[in-house]
């Protein structure tokens, strides 16, 4: 499995669609009251436009989709809504997984797994092994993960596997250890429902992602709202530190 390094020390190639895309799916919650629906509801029809996405992604030809599903200050929230997106997750990777399988895609999911019970990690574990060997899409979801968690578990596991880098830290030794040092940095960052801020979502790998944000609630973000946010991308000017004339000359 390929590691990726970081932006900061190597300038990724950039092409008009997207590698990877990385997106917070806000808003099904205000989509449900909007329509005097429970919250629930918003959760549930949430699921339908990551199917959407899933597929259009896959049509346009990006490589890496990730998806933050629940954020580790998620559990702040009332209890029977976080049950009732624990068993949401386990429908989808029950009804789903086949699916992804059959159109091959490969599924990971990342975050601190250890709070979930043990049925919920025993199904991951078995969705991952399913589709390991798919090399089409890579459809990450975050799942009680944390930007900050992330960084100080790779830490961690650094200084277990090389004692000898304590006091001689450095971010080419990190990344191996990082949650998704199996993927390129995201090229676009999209969050939905109107706020504009990365809520601890990939915080190492977002350093020179193209943000958008956009006040489409998630529920209601289709394949053109999609387009959209491509073509906003597609407008940057992507220069790693580099010039204006510096990117020119590069032609």
């Amino acid at each position: 499995m390929a590691l990726f390094m970081s932006s900061t020390r190597t300038i990724p190639a950039s092409t008009d669609v997207p590698r990877h895309i990385a997106i917070i799916m806000d808003g099904n919650g205000r989509w449900a009251k909007q329509r005097l629906l429970p919250r629930i509801a918003g959760h549930q029809r949430g699921v339908e436009t990551v199917r959407e996405m899933v597929k259009a992604c896959r049509q346009i030809g990006v490589e890496y989709l990730t998806l933050f599903a629940f954020s580790s200050e998620n559990w702040r929230r009332p209890a029977d809504e976080v049950s009732f997106l624990m068993q949401l997750f386990l429908k989808m990777l029950e009804r789903e997984v086949g699916k992804l399988n059959d159109n091959n895609v490969r599924l990971k999911i990342i975050g601190d797994l250890a709070r979930f019970d043990e049925q919920l990690r025993q199904y991951i574990t078995e969705a991952e092994q399913l589709t390991s060997a798919n090399d089409g899409l890579t459809l990450t979801i975050a799942a009680n993960y944390g930007g900050r968690w992330d960084i100080m578990q790779a830490v961690e596991k650094l200084w277990q596997a090389q004692p000898q880098t304590q006091g001689n830290l450095n971010d080419e030794a990190l990344e191996p250890f990082l949650s998704m040092n199996y993927a390129p940095e995201p090229d676009l960052f999209i969050r939905t429902g109107g706020e504009q801020r990365i809520s601890n979502f990939l915080l190492w790998q977002l350093a020179y992602t193209e943000l958008y944000f956009t006040d489409t609630l998630w529920p209601a973000f289709d394949r053109s709202a999609l387009d959209v946010a491509i073509q906003s991308y597609q407008k940057r000017e992507r220069r790693f530190g580099r010039t204006s004339e510096q990117l020119t000359e590069n032609k």
